[in-house]
């Protein structure tokens, strides 16, 4: 009997990639595997610089692998790029729309770039799906960031892509437009079923959006799972405790229940089983008057990057200059 037909939209197989001299490589993307299943919104969640955006040049054709396999939608993307190309959206971190055309005339000069034929009843389709219908022919000069971002989405799906790539959509954006544009990605994953492969360093937005999450970090792939199966391997609570004066960190340690403890000065991060056993125990030992801050986090994602990493997900990070990049895409695609 023959084997079945692969559903994944998306296969990486040991995929590295190192910038940089043979003596001095740097690892980009450091033997990074994933099946990512048709139809399915795949996170990436990890810091700038962690490789995310590497791996969407490497699978898009923008850059060749130092080794390793990948495909798109069945096609190599070392062999067949331009079938590649051709099955793939991108959605980028930094809106990049013609400000003088009209909406309109955005998505047309996006079927000119691609060659497309008969777009124009899919393109009065999208706008209206967008709510952009009445604004068609207004100049997007004039849109509000949120309907900029929608006629984007709108522009990487004219030609019927079967997997669109985000890459960081809502970095940058205030919470109010942050959560529209997750509305609007789970409102076009449901209705054009195509399979999304995004990016983020933002938590919350991997939690709410993503049917599998991958945790990358320094160009390797940590874990690996649904959000639920994520937070159920984190066994424990972390207690955020910041103290008036100084603490011996073995009094803590020998608490019952206390599995870790790491201090930076009077601010103390504490591993435990559960933190309603803990904290009794903690206040029997510390007098309240000596703390001036306690938190309790229970499982999460942000809990579950703690402890594949060692650290927390900072989001005071330096947005990356993305221009170049995807000045490059367009280029690939004309």
């Amino acid at each position: 009997m023959s084997a079945p037909p692969d559903r994944s939209a998306i296969l990486v197989n040991d995929l590295s990639k190192h910038y940089g001299s043979r003596d001095h490589p740097v690892r980009a993307l450091d033997h990074v595997s994933l099946r990512i299943p048709s139809g399915t919104v795949f996170g990436l969640l990890g810091p700038n610089g962690a490789g995310k955006t590497t791996l969407i040049k490497v699978l898009t054709g923008i850059t060749d692998a130092t080794a390793g396999e990948a495909s798109v939608a069945g096609f190599d993307v070392r062999r067949q790029s331009m079938a590649v190309r051709a099955q793939i959206g991108w959605v980028a971190a930094e809106v990049i729309l013609d400000d003088d055309f009209s909406a309109r005339e955005n998505l047309w000069f996006q079927a000119k770039l691609q060659g497309l034929k008969g777009w124009e009843s899919r393109a009065e389709d999208l706008l209206a799906f967008f709510s952009l219908a009445d604004r068609a022919d207004d100049k997007v000069g004039k849109f509000s960031t949120g309907m900029r971002k929608k006629l984007e989405i709108a522009l990487a799906l004219l030609h019927q892509p079967l997997v669109i790539f985000m890459d960081e959509p809502t970095i940058g954006l205030d919470v109010s437009t942050r959560r529209m544009l997750w509305e609007i990605v789970t409102g076009v994953h449901r209705e054009f079923g195509v399979t999304v492969l995004l990016t983020t360093h933002y938590i919350e937005e991997a939690d709410a959006l993503c049917d599998r999450v991958a945790i990358i970090d320094q160009g390797r792939i940590l874990a690996e799972g649904t959000p639920s199966e994520l937070k159920g391997r984190v066994k424990a609570d972390v207690v955020e405790l910041e103290t008036s004066e100084p603490l011996e960190a073995a009094r803590l340690s020998a608490l019952p229940g206390v599995q870790e403890v790491h201090a930076q000065g009077n601010d103390w991060t504490i591993r435990v089983g559960t933190s309603d056993d803990f904290l009794p125990r903690l206040f029997a030992t510390i007098r309240p008057d000596r703390i001036r801050r306690i938190s309790v986090e229970k499982p999460s994602l942000e809990t579950v990057f703690l402890e594949v990493t060692g650290r927390r997900l900072g989001q005071d990070e330096p947005i990356r200059d993305l221009r170049k990049f995807y000045a490059q895409m367009q280029r690939a695609r004309r």
